[in-house]
């Protein structure tokens, strides 16, 4: 490979790079763009508060202008009159069967948070494939338990609404919500008891752990993540792999913060479609785009 096709490639990789970054921050700021909100603390309530936006984002938010869909979900379900949640559960699906787990990987704030954390120059980390196989399942129980059974059994039992996912886990709560409020209102500072300190340590954790690998939020507790991953074969948004390009040097699974083996599955419910792999691959074995968009007879779906 020549050193000027070498340097075409890399200038290429940094502008798909850059393009990708661009999306995450640009999603970012049009979901959380109540900018008073961070002066006064105080939360917006205008109707746009009652559309569900795909990914994990606080209500709590003082920029927050939309709805965020787990904390909806349990609000749902742990209302003193509860009803089956069509309109959020529709959200849901929609955006699963669309994009998949490719909103994890382009959209969510706190997935960018994640990959900007791992950018620290520190010592990586490689979680052995077994461990990390066993511990991915947790966010699937994290869903089913604390977003759905026990705020829906709660609230038949003592007829309170408890979301658990969001006072006892989210830390996307803590650090868009709990957070800037606490700041902004010396009152609440007051009061913030132990389970604030609770919370607060564990995005500590997750913060610590996100700079040596890469995405464990993603990977082992998020149940939004693990819903969309249920939608993920059928999504309209998916990666394709040419067999007859690859040339087997596994940069792709290299590259991939989700550890996903590329060569062997590469539209794994594990896959966030973020693009890694298609921008190191040297030969464009590796494509994405929305089905139906005239494939070559050669390539073969994963």
């Amino acid at each position: 490979m020549s050193g000027m096709h070498r340097h075409r490639m890399k200038k290429g990789e940094r502008k798909r790079i850059s393009l990708q970054r661009i999306t995450q921050v640009a999603f970012a700021v049009f979901i959380n763009g109540y900018a008073i909100g961070f002066a006064k603390g105080r939360i917006y309530t205008g109707d746009s508060k009652g559309i569900c936006v795909p990914v994990l984002n606080c209500y709590s938010c003082p920029g927050a202008l939309g709805a965020c869909p787990i904390g909806s979900l349990q609000a749902t379900l742990g209302a003193k009159k509860p009803h089956f949640p069509f309109y959020v559960l529709g959200m849901m699906m929609f955006f699963g069967i669309l994009l998949g787990r490719a909103i994890c990987g382009l959209l969510c704030p706190f997935g960018l948070l994640q990959d900007l954390l791992h950018k620290i120059p520190l010592p990586k980390m490689k979680i052995p494939r077994k461990a990390d196989r066993g511990a991915r399942y947790l966010k699937y129980l994290v869903l089913l338990l604390m977003v759905v059974l026990l705020p829906a059994v709660a609230a038949a039992k003592t007829g309170i609404a408890l979301p658990f996912f969001c006072k006892y886990i989210c830390p996307a709560g803590t650090l868009e919500g709990g957070i800037p409020l606490l700041i902004a209102d010396e009152g609440l500072r007051s009061v913030a008891g132990r389970l604030f300190e609770w919370k607060l340590f564990l995005l500590a954790v997750i913060v610590v752990i996100s700079m040596v690998v890469h995405r464990p939020f993603c990977r082992y507790l998020c149940p939004l993540g693990a819903f969309y991953a249920l939608f993920q074969r059928f999504s309209f948004y998916q990666m394709e792999l040419n067999r007859a390009k690859c040339v087997d040097c596994k940069k792709c699974e290299r590259s991939c913060p989700m550890a996903v083996e590329v060569t062997k599955e590469i539209n794994t419910p594990e896959c966030i479609r973020c693009g890694k792999c298609k921008e190191v691959c040297p030969v464009g074995a590796i494509t994405s785009g929305f089905v139906g968009k005239g494939k070559e007879e050669e390539t073969r779906k994963i």
